[in-house]
């Protein structure tokens, strides 16, 4: 795959950038419909795809917002190279403390721009909020951040996704995954990327059991092609729910390293799982047993 990659200018923690050319590589040659997605996060399997239609949704309204912003010609590459340029200054002269003085702006008035700053200045590029809302990333303790170089490189970025509303017909949607798998048409796919259960717990809404057979229960229900992005398995243990939900489906899988995580022992690599609905080549399938479910004791 030599499919180059653009990076969007939110980060995240799992985001898929690496994983875009297996993605792009298994859709149907004769796709024509609308991409959609529920779980947008930063958008980089959107944006790399760019299909002449997209709806980009998501229950985190800071990522639809920055996004909209974008789309409405309110955030502009030279409105965030100003933007930057200034609070990086602020933030080399006042060290942390700015950090946070942005963080509890945004967290009062939920500006897109110091969602950027925030997300690109907060620790290791993660996107985490309390039960109350409340962004709560702590500094990543490095006050010269913004060098014009770093500025320009996100600059650039904006720039890209940009141009790709700009030339696509690309809607961003705040609302749940219930509501976006409900309005899509069998001519659409819909590709999946929720928060990684049993794996992270910092998804704007929280994601359980309950969430995780609620998706799987929409999705089976849906008469157009999904593709869903899950973890299969690790060093340590198994993605169970791969097991016994998702088996019923085809699952591709592919070794993945992710650099993200507080310590370094959680650094590690992780057999990424692509499910569909629909044959795509190459596929490495492996029957699953039937297995207790977790949480529950369900059987499927």
């Amino acid at each position: 795959m030599s499919m180059k990659v653009g990076v969007p200018p939110i980060k995240s923690q799992g985001i898929k950038t690496k994983l875009v050319p297996w993605i792009q590589s298994i859709l149907p040659t004769d796709f024509n419909g609308t991409w959609i997605e529920p779980f947008m996060g930063t958008g980089v399997v959107a944006f790399n795809i760019a299909p002449r239609r997209a709806v980009l949704c998501d229950s985190n309204p800071h990522l639809i917002n920055f996004y909209a912003s974008i789309a409405s010609g309110e955030i502009t590459p030279e409105v965030v190279n100003e933007f930057l340029t200034r609070e990086g200054g602020l933030l080399l002269s006042k060290g942390e403390k700015h950090y946070y003085f942005v963080r509890e702006r945004f967290n009062a008035g939920h500006s897109p721009l110091d969602f950027l700053f925030i997300n690109r200045a907060g620790f290791n590029g993660m996107i985490r909020f309390n039960s109350n809302g409340i962004f709560n990333i702590p500094f990543c303790k490095k006050p010269k951040r913004f060098t014009k170089a770093y500025v320009t490189k996100i600059v650039n970025q904006v720039a890209w996704v940009s141009k790709i509303i700009k030339e696509k017909e690309f809607t961003f949607k705040f609302q749940d995954f219930n509501r976006t798998i409900q309005d899509a048409s069998p001519n659409d796919i819909i590709y999946c990327d929720p928060p990684y259960i049993d794996r992270y717990g910092d998804y704007y809404n929280g994601w359980d059991d309950g969430h995780e057979r609620e998706l799987f229960d929409r999705l089976s229900g849906f008469s157009g092609k999904f593709i869903l992005s899950t973890w299969h398995h690790n060093d340590y243990r198994e993605n169970e729910y791969v097991k016994c939900l998702w088996s019923k489906y085809h699952v591709l899988t592919q070794e993945h390293f992710y650099h993200v995580g507080g310590k370094e022992e959680n650094r590690n690599s992780v057999v990424e799982a692509l499910v569909t609905n629909f044959m795509a080549t190459p596929i490495r399938f492996r029957e699953e047993s039937q297995i207790q479910c977790p949480a529950t004791g369900r059987e499927t």
